[in-house]
C-alpha cells in the first residue's frame, strides 16, 4: 500500500497504469508464450537439427534456468530497484530468443534457450512485483486474474502460433516473434512506468550468494534425474545415485542456510503462511499436469495421431480456452467480493 500511496501522490495518471499494465501483459506473454510455441514445432526441430535424444532438455534448459534465477531477481529488484531489474531481464530475454533462432544445432539451441530462461525468470516476477508496486491489495485479484489470463491465453495461442509459424515461415520464426513484442514492452516501461526510489542497503554483501548457489545445485541435480533416470541411465545407476544425493544435499543446506542468512534470497518464513504453503502446493502439482500436457501431448499428435503442426495446435483449444474465460472470471468474482477461497476449492 506504502508503494501505491507514493504512486498516487506522484501524480500516475490511470492512462499510465494502464499502459504500464499492458506492458507487463506483453511481457508475460513472452515468459508464457515461448515454451507453448515450442511444443509444436519441436518435432520439426528435430528433423532439422538431430538430437531426439536431447529433445526435453530444449525445454528443461529454459525452465531450469527460469526457477534458479526468479528467487535472484527478486532479490536483486528488491535492491536495485524493479524497474532496472525488469528491463535487463527482458533485454536478456531477448537477446536469448535472437539466438535461439540463429541455432545450427541442438547443443546450440539448449544453450541459448538457458539465456531465454535467465531472461524469463525476471520477467515474471517481475509482473508481479510491478503490480503490487502499482495496485493496492483490494485490486489485485483483477489485474493477477487478467495475468493469469494472458498466461492461459499464451498457452491456447501458443500451440496454434508455433504450429502455423513452423508450417508456413519455419521454426526459426518461432523465436525471433518475440523481438518485436519485446521491443514494445521495453519501450513501454522504459517511458511510462515510475516507480518510487528503493531504500534497500546496496551492498553486494547483503546478496545470499551462498544461497542461491545452493539452490540452483539442488534444482539442476534434481532435474537431472527426472531427465536422465530411466533413458540415459539406469534409476539405479551410480550417476543417478549422485545426483540424487547432491540435490537433496544441497536443498537441505539450502535451508539450513536459509534460517542464518542476514538478507536470505526465499525467507522461510512465509512458509508460516497456511495459505501461502498451501496454494504453493496446488500450483505446482496444477503446472505438473499442465505443462506436461501441453507440451507433450502436441509431440504425441504430430508423431503418432499424423496431425500437422497448425492441428496439433488446434486440438488443444477446448481445454485452454476454458481456462482463459474462467481465470478472467476468478478474478473479477475475487476483487468484488473480497472472497477468493472458493475459487481453488471449485476449481
Amino acid at each position: 500500500m506504502g508503494a501505491h500511496a507514493e504512486q498516487a501522490e506522484g501524480g500516475e495518471q490511470p492512462r499510465s497504469v494502464r499502459v504500464v499494465l499492458f506492458a507487463l501483459m506483453i511481457a508475460m506473454l513472452l515468459a508464457m508464450l515461448d515454451n507453448m510455441i515450442i511444443g509444436t514445432a519441436m518435432p520439426t526441430i528435430v528433423g532439422e537439427l538431430g538430437g531426439l535424444e536431447h529433445l526435453s532438455w530444449v525445454v528443461t534448459a529454459y525452465t531450469l534456468a527460469t526457477a534458479a534465477s526468479t528467487p535472484i531477481w527478486g532479490k536483486v529488484g528488491d535492491m536495485y530497484g524493479r524497474k532496472g531489474a525488469f528491463l535487463i531481464s527482458i533485454v536478456i530475454f531477448l537477446v536469448g530468443s535472437a539466438l535461439s533462432g540463429m541455432a545450427q544445432d541442438m547443443g546450440q539451441l539448449i544453450g541459448f534457450r538457458a539465456v531465454q530462461g535467465l531472461g524469463a525468470g525476471g520477467l515474471m516476477v517481475g509482473v508481479m512485483a510491478i503490480i503490487g508496486d502499482l495496485i493496492p491489495p483490494r485490486e489485485r485479484g483483477k489485474y493477477q486474474g487478467m495475468m493469469a489470463g494472458v498466461m492461459a491465453f499464451a498457452m491456447i495461442l501458443g500451440p496454434l502460433v508455433g504450429g502455423t509459424i513452423t508450417d508456413h515461415w519455419g521454426w526459426r520464426w518461432s523465436f525471433y516473434i518475440n523481438v518485436p513484442l519485446g521491443v514494445v514492452a521495453l519501450i513501454a516501461v522504459t517511458a511510462v512506468l515510475h516507480l518510487p526510489k528503493t531504500t534497500a542497503d546496496r551492498s553486494w554483501r547483503r546478496v545470499d550468494f551462498l544461497g542461491a548457489a545452493l539452490l540452483t545445485l539442488g534444482i539442476t541435480s534434481i532435474v537431472l534425474v527426472t531427465t536422465w533416470g530411466g533413458t540415459e541411465y539406469a534409476w539405479d545407476s551410480s550417476v543417478i545415485m549422485e545426483l540424487t544425493a547432491i540435490g537433496v544435499a544441497a536443498l537441505v543446506g539450502f535451508v539450513f542456510w536459509e534460517t542464518r542468512a542476514a538478507e536470505p534470497v526465499m525467507p522461510l518464513h512465509i512458509f508460516r503462511s497456511r495459505n501461502f504453503s498451501l496454494m504453493s502446493a496446488i500450483g505446482f502439482v496444477t503446472g505438473f499436469v499442465m505443462f506436461g500436457a501441453v507440451l507433450f501431448l502436441p509431440l504425441y499428435q504430430q508423431s503418432v495421431q499424423g496431425a500437422s503442426a497448425t492441428n496439433s495446435g488446434l486440438l488443444l483449444l477446448p481445454m485452454l480456452g476454458a481456462m482463459l474465460a474462467v481465470s478472467m472470471v476468478a478474478g473479477r468474482v475475487t476483487t468484488g467480493t473480497g472472497k477468493y477461497k472458493v475459487c481453488p476449492v471449485v476449481g
